[in-house]
């Protein structure tokens, strides 16, 4: 290769990359304002928020500013709540299971602001939303649908993908008992079949009531019976190492057979030191309820008895409770 073609090559490859530089000095794609809510598998960004009896519990929504370059305006970004995304989530997930879809939180569980500030030089706002949960019912699936409304004098774009521009938030109050507990050591036998090989679910997801119940669907009962509300059993912590049992529907005929108790125990994990592992048990769970919609000709009675084992994963290091759990 002659050496005025060498010469030739290496200008022309500067030229090039300083041509390159150049256009990174300026803005490549449009600064676009999203909401930070990946969805998960169900479609919905699942958030949980610390319950706390007759008092709020914030949580900080983040949205950010897309670009290559820092935003360099002061933005007053809007929001509200979106009245029609549900509806077209829900048939495309669940047709005709009514029982299934999610619900749009009523707003007296929440406030909002109607406008989230992003300062010049940063590419993210925080957006409090308060909840107040006292008496929400959790047979329902929470869902608080939200969304970026455009800026009528056009200081801010909004993106225009749907996923980006909304946010579906999954509400789960969460206290110091409620998650999903481990059952294979739960027994379920239909009365009279005592020797048989019992019922064990592997999981039981308990909800939050108040601060110290939770509630759990009876026996071997869950998400997918359309009548589970009518099955609902509360678990109350006392301070003393106490769990109380009952049941609000009188035809379940529930009726508990012994005391039961609960511990709690913590370990740091092994591997990753700055991981606490805090398991709460519950011992003696013993009861017996009928299932009086199974069979519509039939009562059927069936004895639990056994243990629950709830784990919960903290990370030590953030502070903030509700992000610190490993959910």
């Amino acid at each position: 290769m002659s050496k005025p073609y060498i010469k030739f090559l290496l200008l022309t490859i500067l030229a090039v990359c300083g041509s390159c530089n150049d256009e990174w000095k300026e803005e490549q794609f449009e600064h676009y304002v999203s909401f930070k809510a990946p969805l998960e598998s169900e479609g919905v960004t699942n958030i949980y928020v610390r319950y706390k009896d007759g008092q709020k519990t914030a949580f900080m929504q983040p949205l950010e500013v897309s670009g290559s370059t820092t935003n360099d305006k002061n933005l007053s970004v809007k929001v509200g709540v979106d009245t029609d995304t549900l509806g077209i989530l829900n048939y495309e997930r669940f047709q005709t299971r009514t029982d299934f879809y999610y619900k749009q939180l009523n707003i007296s569980y929440f406030t909002m602001p109607q406008t989230v500030n992003i300062k010049s030089g940063e590419n993210t706002g925080l957006m409090a939303i308060d909840f107040s949960l006292r008496g929400i019912d959790m047979t329902e699936k929470w869902v608080l649908p939200l969304t970026i409304l455009d800026d009528p004098g056009g200081l801010y774009k909004v993106n225009p993908r749907k996923h980006y521009k909304k946010a579906l938030l999954r509400i789960n109050p969460f206290n110091n008992y409620s998650g999903t507990y481990s059952g294979t050591a739960l027994k379920v036998v239909m009365e009279g079949h005592e020797n048989e090989t019992p019922i064990v679910k592997s999981q039981i997801k308990s909800y939050v009531v108040d601060e110290n119940t939770i509630f759990f669907y009876a026996g071997n009962i869950d998400e997918e019976r359309k009548d589970r509300k009518n099955y609902k059993v509360f678990a109350t912590f006392n301070e003393t190492g106490g769990v109380t049992f009952r049941a609000e529907n009188p035809e379940m005929k529930f009726a508990v057979k012994k005391d039961a108790s609960y511990t709690i125990t913590e370990q740091m994990d092994a591997v990753r030191p700055y991981l606490l592992h805090r398991y709460i048990t519950i011992n003696n769970v013993d009861y017996e309820f009928t299932d009086y919609t199974l069979v519509s000709t039939t009562a059927i009675k069936f004895k639990v008895s056994g243990s629950l084992i709830l784990e919960r994963q903290l990370n030590t290091q953030i502070p903030d409770e509700d992000q610190s759990i490993e959910w």
